[in-house]
């Protein structure tokens, strides 16, 4: 049976009252990260926050201590908690993505974190980025150092909730031009090499699992990369998430129209045709919201997961679908000397490039693009 781990002063919190808290929740008996655990926790309460009982599932963050054999999940009562998965290995994997990402998932975390004691910890992303932070002898250092690159992360404020209305234009059920060119650019970053396939997660975990992962991502799939075109002052074209964006044919399941965005609640609002069974928008849709809103000079947008080297880049790798990326990425574009010709790197994640229109993009991108998107803390 799963025995909870708490500190003596650990207590109940009021419902509702979940801001600045914190839990342990899972085994959590490995001694080997027993150092750094209380490290972990001392670090938490030094930045203001308060741990809770690890049976309280509403703390604004948990660290699930798991075992990477059989992660039991932690089963969130809302979307908004952060999860953390966290375990030991002797030494670190020769491929720590490929060991560790479907260990995340059977964990549904939001972020997977292996620690080696004596060499350093790994963070892995549902993005599938991966970077590290060395164990040099000073816990203290190593564990602040740890705590800099997750509070951002589970702090951030997920948008990525859609409301559909069946009011789509007729003559706009099939498509225009524009969709046609987007089928077009999928088919150009596909023979490029930049969308990687999907993760097979239907081969790692069950059905049930597979819904609490598009219910906890805000994902049709973990499928990557996403672009738009803008159909008029307001509205624009934007792949579906977890579509093949190299075969983007249906209307309302592949390519679907933004045309609102609701901030007080967090909604985007989407046209669709009648009697198609819509896929969501991809979780960036407020990333382009913000730039087509701000920028009318932009025709295009196009996030892969490649990079361009001397590109300016966010300092945090904010999760996919969240204000903090939308914002950050914004801010950049608007200090560029051409907005409308703009390339911002998402760190440890890829690039978003503006356009006039995709072909202008493809011209930009394609002699200098590379596929490897590099790491760091």
């Amino acid at each position: 049976m799963t025995t909870q781990q708490r500190s003596p002063d650990s207590q109940p919190v009021a419902a509702g009252d979940i801001a600045r808290t914190f839990a342990f929740w899972g085994p959590g008996d490995d001694p080997a990260l027993r150092p750094f655990r209380e490290q972990l926790r001392r670090e938490w309460e030094r930045r203001g926050y308060r741990q809770i009982d690890g049976d309280a599932p509403d703390a604004a963050v948990i660290f699930n201590f798991i075992d990477p054999m059989k992660p039991k999940p932690f089963r969130r009562r809302q979307r908004a908690t952060y999860v953390i998965a966290v375990h030991t290995l002797p030494s670190r994997p020769d491929h720590v993505i490929r060991n560790e990402y479907p260990v995340m998932v059977r964990a549904l975390a939001n972020l997977g974190l292996l620690v080696v004691p004596g060499e350093g910890c790994w963070f892995v992303t549902p993005e599938q980025g991966c970077y590290s932070v060395t164990d040099e002898g000073d816990l203290e250092r190593w564990v602040r150092e740890s705590v800099d690159r997750i509070l951002p992360l589970a702090t951030s404020t997920l948008v990525i909730d859609n409301r559909f209305e069946p009011d789509l234009e007729e003559e706009l059920w099939d498509g225009d031009d524009l969709t046609r060119a987007m089928f077009d650019a999928g088919r150009r970053l596909d023979a490029l090499g930049l969308l990687p396939a999907p993760f097979p997660l239907e081969e790692i975990v069950e059905e049930k699992e597979l819904r609490a992962i598009k219910r906890i991502y805000g994902i049709g799939g973990l499928s990557y990369g996403n672009m738009s075109v803008r159909k008029d002052d307001r509205r624009y074209w934007m792949s579906a998430s977890g579509v093949d964006k190299s075969n983007l044919q249906v209307v309302g399941r592949d390519i679907l129209m933004v045309k609102e965005y609701e901030p007080e609640t967090a909604t985007m609002v989407l046209s669709v045709p009648p009697n198609v069974e819509p896929r969501r928008a991809s979780v960036d849709a407020i990333e382009h919201w913000m730039i087509y809103q701000e920028h009318p000079e932009v025709g295009a947008i196009v996030h892969v997961h490649g990079w361009i080297p001397g590109i300016d880049a966010t300092e945090f790798n904010y999760p996919c679908g969240t204000a903090e990326l939308a914002t950050a990425v914004a801010d950049i574009i608007r200090g560029l000397p051409e907005p409308g010709r703009g390339v911002v790197g998402l760190k440890n994640h890829g690039i978003t490039v503006t356009g006039r229109n995709l072909e202008e993009i493809f011209e930009r991108i394609e002699p200098v693009i590379e596929t490897q998107v590099p790491m760091s803390a």
